[in-house]
């Protein structure tokens, strides 16, 4: 409370207490009664005594200097309730209040919550915007001022304006909605402020609890957070998965600033940039209708809202066609993954993704058809693999001869089986290189399905959601790393990974460790992905049973005694033939690591 409001709440007690020490009316009094009443012999229930406090009337001339002193110039819109205005298009519905001439609420029309009610983007009732100005030195929210509604519509687009005026100076905020899409344009206009505004910067606050959307809310809390670009083009945000308090101090000019969650984002867009701000996030665990709550504090150059400050609000699907269209690097808000994984989703998985949506509305068959785009890409990278392996089992009974031969002693062994390889033309790691490069699109994968909004609430099969896990047994209890929920597809996925590396393991050279190691694999991604989307699920079950019948194709296409018979040709040529760059530094890496093994038996 500062010094002047101190002062006004002495003045108005002291005029209390004088009117109802002078003024106030006596109260009547009642004539003492000297005729005895009779005295009834029923006992009467008593009436009920009227305690209600009723407090005295503020004359309207104080409220108005209380008024008037609190909001100066602006004291002639202080008074009035709140009313709301609502527009919408086909995408969304925004309701407006008048107090302060802010949008109040935000639904998505074509999007439900899990428990299948309207997707309230912007609840009002858990996210408040505001505006505080600075008045002689004192801060007035807007947002306890009430603005006067005006809706225009020019063709297919609509839009509302707040107009605040005393006939000296104004602020108008406009909003202009399109009659499709996720963004509102966002203007104030004024006019002779610097009469009653001292020059000082404008705080812009947004707080905002995202409502919970999504059933999981453990998953919805590790998706969520504060994003924001700044004006020279740097990217970053809070910790996404972090349930503790986060914040930042962002010093240099902003772009824009996004309250993204797991498949939905609200954000505000500077057509030129703000000066500063502040960015939080915290987690309420005693709520559970709310995912984090986030907050914003930016702010507005004091030049460009005396003019004419321009900026657009967004509200709308992680959708990565609809983000890109924004603003620069708004397409951020989508998990793409790290490293080159966004790449592979923006040219590769994205495009395939979206042309097949065009013609096919099943997102199970688009899936499926993914899996088959992707391996025809891959097949020239999975012949090689499949060549190489070929080559490894038609040399498999001299391999087995040298290690015959050299019975327990593995260096020997080993630089015997390099130099057959030499001497027949085969590279060891040549199986290994084409599977090393198909990674990234397997882990591009890995985060486009639990992320991509069009899965959301699209039933395939048993599952009825195909972006988050499909449960076909609860169990009563919880299993730990694993959940309380058994996913069908998780469970064939693992299946199908296993009778591969069964089927794999007859026919080639892999021994020992590595040989109870690849099942092991299969197991550990049981645990891991049992909670994941069963989009996901899917689509590694489909791909292995696309790989599996591929394998059977080309062990029937390949000619496993046409290559034996070529690469004992590439033996006799190559007897004579000197060693190469890499089979020497890979002999001396296996010496180094011979000699390592016997210092430490020596040691022990």
């Amino acid at each position: 409370m500062d010094r002047n409001q101190f002062i006004g709440l002495i003045l108005m007690f002291a005029l209390l207490a004088v009117y109802f020490t002078w003024f106030a009316p006596e109260p009547p009094i009642e004539e003492l009664s000297t005729q005895e009443e009779p005295v009834s012999e029923t006992i009467e229930e008593a009436a009920p005594v009227d305690s209600t406090f009723i407090l005295p009337t503020i004359p309207d001339s104080i409220q108005a200097s209380l008024i008037t002193q609190q909001f100066g110039a602006f004291a002639f819109a202080a008074d009035g309730g709140e009313t709301e205005k609502t527009i919408e298009n086909e995408e969304i519905l925004i309701s407006f209040s008048n107090k302060g001439g802010r949008i109040k609420e935000v639904i998505l029309k074509n999007h439900k919550d899990y428990l299948g009610n309207p997707l309230v983007l912007v609840d009002g009732s858990k996210s408040r915007s505001e505006m505080m100005i600075d008045h002689n030195g004192k801060m007035i929210n807007l947002s306890d001022l009430s603005f006067v509604p005006t809706i225009k519509t020019f063709g297919d687009t609509t839009q509302i304006s707040y107009v605040l005026s005393n006939g000296s100076f104004s602020i108008i905020q406009k909003y202009l909605l399109p009659p499709s899409g996720f963004q509102v344009a966002y203007s104030v206009e004024s006019k002779n402020l610097n009469t009653v505004l001292n020059p000082s910067d404008i705080q812009f606050n947004w707080n905002h609890a995202i409502n919970r959307a999504e059933n999981n809310l453990e998953d919805g809390r590790y998706n969520s957070n504060v994003r924001y670009l700044l004006a020279n083009e740097d990217y970053d945000e809070l910790a996404e998965r972090s349930t503790d308090f986060e914040d930042e101090t962002l010093d240099s000019q902003i772009k824009w600033v996004s309250f993204k969650q797991k498949f939905f984002t609200a954000g505000i867009i500077a057509n030129e940039a703000f000066k500063s701000g502040y960015v939080s996030q915290t987690v309420d665990f005693g709520d559970t209708t709310s995912v984090k709550n986030l907050s914003m504090q930016l702010l507005i150059p004091y030049s460009d809202f005396a003019s004419n400050f321009k900026a657009k609000y967004f509200f709308g699907p992680n959708n990565y066609r609809v983000l890109k269209k924004v603003a620069p690097d708004f397409e951020e808000n989508l998990d793409m993954g790290w490293g080159p994984l966004p790449l592979v989703n923006k040219y590769l998985i994205i495009p395939i993704f979206h042309f097949l949506e065009r013609f096919i509305s099943n997102y199970g068959i688009i899936i499926l058809l993914i899996v088959i785009v992707i391996r025809l890409i891959l097949a020239p990278l999975t012949w090689k693999s499949h060549m190489s392996m070929a080559k490894m089992r038609a040399m498999k009974p001299e391999l087995d001869e040298i290690k015959a031969k050299h019975d327990g002693d593995m260096q020997k062994a080993q630089k015997e089986q390099m130099k057959l390889y030499q001497q027949v033309g085969i590279n060891p790691v040549s199986g290994c290189i084409p599977m090393l490069l198909q990674m990234p699109i397997l882990f591009s994968l890995f985060f486009f399905f639990p992320n991509a909004v069009e899965l959301r609430q699209q039933a395939f099969l048993w599952a009825h959601d195909l972006s988050t896990y499909d449960s076909v047994i609860n169990l009563p209890f919880e299993i730990p790393f694993y959940g309380d929920h058994v996913s069908l597809f998780t469970l064939l996925m693992t299946l199908s990974t296993i009778l591969y590396t069964w089927s794999n393991s007859q026919i080639t050279t892999v021994q020992g460790p590595m040989k109870t190691l690849q099942y092991m694999m299969p197991i550990m991604f049981l645990f891991v992905l049992n909670s994941y989307a069963s989009g996901l699920t899917f689509y590694y079950f489909v791909s292995n049973m696309v790989t599996f019948g591929q394998t059977v194709i080309f062990r029937k296409i390949i000619d496993e005694d046409k290559i034996h018979a070529l690469l004992q040709e590439n033996k006799k040529k190559n007897a004579n033939k000197k060693k190469s760059k890499f089979q020497t530094r890979l002999e001396d890496a296996m010496k180094a690591s011979q000699e390592a093994q016997k210092n430490k038996k020596k040691k022990k």
